[in-house]
């Protein structure tokens, strides 16, 4: 009898901590994590998930589910799950913040609308940057390799009191800076641009003082401001790889996977 219940016990513990940190990416991580996304759609595949990679996880060894390591052990998963899926959002901010900032240069920062991942109301301009870069993940297979990443985690990872160090937790914290520096450098031809079409307005109002510049500045600006946005969207799939090529490399390094130099698995 005691063996019987050893054995109920491990095998419990080999799926119900797998599933902890399955569930805890989906959960976080963007198009399966958003508001959009149903409870029940989300739960269903991180149990299929669970189920699928449980069989080739390493063995969870001194399964004790009613003690209190166990309450450390599903804290870290959950950790971990978590932590994997906020670098995806991380990456999908990074298009949201470009947005915003072009944005608020063409005077299209009042038009706003709500974000489908957090339900809070944030400029067209990025909510359509952020749909633009969430299409771009999924036709480039983001999801697959988030998924291939935590099935290699076990192994990195595996199922124990250990979790995440503290150096992972500052490079989680680190690749923030990279974000908001992504973000610049994508609309800082926007910005210049918008800079001069403005500077040639005050140059204008100045050799023309009996012009109103308030009347036809702002419809020239929102025109210009569209325009430099059609020619903004060409490099976005660039400006995407190396956003996600570094993400990929931040997720190797606070996993301890083995990645390549372009940050492929």
């Amino acid at each position: 009898m005691e063996l019987l219940l050893d054995t109920l016990m491990q095998t419990i513990a080999s799926y119900m901590w797998p599933l902890f940190r399955v569930a805890s990416m989906l959960m976080v991580m963007v198009v399966f994590g958003a508001a959009t996304t149903p409870t029940r759609v989300r739960l269903l595949l991180a149990i299929a998930i669970t189920l699928a990679i449980a069989p080739v996880l390493p063995p969870v060894k001194d399964a004790q589910l009613f003690s209190l390591s166990a309450v450390f052990i599903t804290a870290q998963q959950i950790i971990i799950g978590v932590a994997m899926g906020f670098v995806t959002q991380m990456v999908m901010q990074t298009f949201v913040l470009t947005g915003q900032i072009i944005g608020m240069q063409t005077s299209l920062g009042f038009a706003s609308m709500v974000d489908p991942s957090s339900g809070q109301q944030t400029p067209v301009i990025g909510n359509f940057f952020l749909l633009l870069a969430t299409l771009i993940f999924l036709a480039v297979d983001g999801h697959l390799l988030m998924i291939r990443m935590l099935v290699a985690s076990f192994d990195t990872l595996p199922i124990s009191n250990v979790g995440l160090t503290l150096t992972s937790y500052r490079s989680l914290a680190e690749w923030g800076s990279y974000m908001f520096g992504a973000a610049l450098t994508m609309s800082l031809s926007a910005i210049i641009a918008l800079l001069l079409v403005n500077l040639s307005f005050g140059v204008m109002t100045r050799a023309a003082p009996q012009l109103n510049i308030f009347s036809i500045g702002f419809p020239i600006t929102m025109i210009g401001g569209l325009l430099i946005l059609w020619l903004t969207l060409t490099p976005v799939m660039a400006h995407f790889d190396e956003v996600w090529a570094s993400a990929q490399l931040l997720l190797c390094d606070i996993l301890g996977l083995q990645c390549q130099a372009d940050g492929i698995l």
